[in-house]
């Protein structure tokens, strides 16, 4: 009897203490798509989280706590990511750096809100996501009205006189990128000559492909993601079409070149100014690197996303969520891609987006910035 209440005391202390282990914890969340077809771009957000998180703590941690990490997967899918979302406010998360794609980050968003969760998107760009007064959104990225207008520039410079399409995978990143890219060059008198959907996961463009050839189309825009862009190009490439293709920041990554090969060269992109060359990353990007990580994409927009909130927790002394909002919303903050402010609706006031280019090596880089 006797040894059983030590055992009994024994195992009562065991949880008191990991209860205690617990509390010198403060758990926060990334959700993305760790798998299906855009996994690529999960990969840098847990890759940028992770990072952020090992070099936070590294130096301390939060408010005297270290930072423990929950990553979730959302697979890009909007039924998901809501689940994740409630999942997420359950645990008492106070931030999310999440989602990637904007048919994931919107309905999502809605949940944290209800939830008391703050929320801050790496990579989803469509205007929606602020645009709907939630008091704990914000992002890192630009948007797409902003991308649009920047490709839109480009295209009306380089391609003037040309035959221009426009297609759209109808998801609400690639069609609200397709229709803002549209309207600015409506708007500067290009009109495009075709304006064409497809679905996402489509494998077989043919028939695309042909209106293409049929319409000289000298430039088509597509506004979706990279796996159905590159086939896209293939495609062209195999009916003999050197028509030039151009699309949005769901480009940047290397797996757009691993479907294309060398016949990717060429072919165009928007992006914020590549945040592996800042000073302010270099000696972050050297961490990544001695892990053989590149840290492409959006895996520093991810690592600046958990730095916002790490700065304004900091500052305000608290994981309120409401608070650290109210705080980041008023401050300046000093980031591995460059320092960021915000407006009232979590905007950041300062990005550029700029043209990249594919070469034939399966790398990318700036197009002559003064070309537009």
């Amino acid at each position: 009897m006797k040894s059983l209440k030590l055992i009994g005391f024994a195992l009562g202390a065991s949880i008191v203490l990991f209860t205690a282990a617990l509390a010198e914890e403060i758990t926060i969340a990334v959700a993305g798509p760790i798998t299906g077809g855009e996994s690529a771009f999960g990969r840098q957000m847990k890759n940028g989280a992770e990072m952020a998180v090992e070099q936070i703590n590294a130096s301390g941690g939060v408010l005297g706590k270290k930072l423990a990490l929950d990553i979730e997967d959302d697979a890009c899918d909007p039924k998901q990511a809501r689940s994740v979302a409630e999942k997420v406010a359950a645990a008492r998360i106070p931030f999310v750096a999440g989602h990637f794609c904007s048919s994931s980050s919107i309905p999502a968003s809605e949940a944290y809100a209800d939830g008391g969760v703050l929320q801050i998107t790496p990579a989803s760009t469509n205007p929606l996501f602020t645009e709907r007064k939630l008091w704990n959104v914000a992002r890192v990225c630009g948007r797409d009205d902003q991308q649009g207008q920047v490709a839109a520039q480009y295209i009306a410079k380089q391609f003037n006189g040309k035959n221009i399409a426009i297609l759209n995978d109808k998801t609400t990143y690639g069609k609200g990128l397709a229709d803002e890219t549209k309207k600015a060059l409506n708007k500067a008198g290009v009109i495009e000559k075709m304006y064409e959907s497809y679905n996402k996961g489509d494998k077989d463009f043919n028939a695309i492909v042909s209106r293409l050839k049929r319409d000289n189309i000298d430039l088509v825009y597509v506004g979706g993601y990279h796996q159905e862009a590159g086939l896209i190009l293939r495609q062209m490439r195999d009916q003999g079409l050197k028509t030039v293709l151009m699309s949005g920041d769901a480009l940047a990554d290397k797996e757009y070149a691993s479907i294309t090969g060398a016949a990717g060269a060429g072919t165009l992109f928007t992006f914020g100014p590549d945040p592996r060359k800042k000073t302010t990353a270099a000696a972050i990007v050297d961490k990544f690197r001695a892990k053989n990580i590149d840290p492409e994409g959006y895996t520093l927009y991810t690592y600046a996303a958990v730095q916002v909130w790490t700065q304004a927790a900091t500052k305000v002394g608290t994981v309120d969520p409401k608070q650290v909002m109210d705080t980041i919303k008023a401050g300046s903050w000093d980031t591995v891609i460059g320092t960021l402010q915000y407006d009232a609706k979590g905007d950041i006031k300062q990005l550029d987006y700029v043209v990249y280019r594919w070469d034939d090596k399966g790398g990318y880089s700036e197009t002559n910035p003064t070309a537009f």
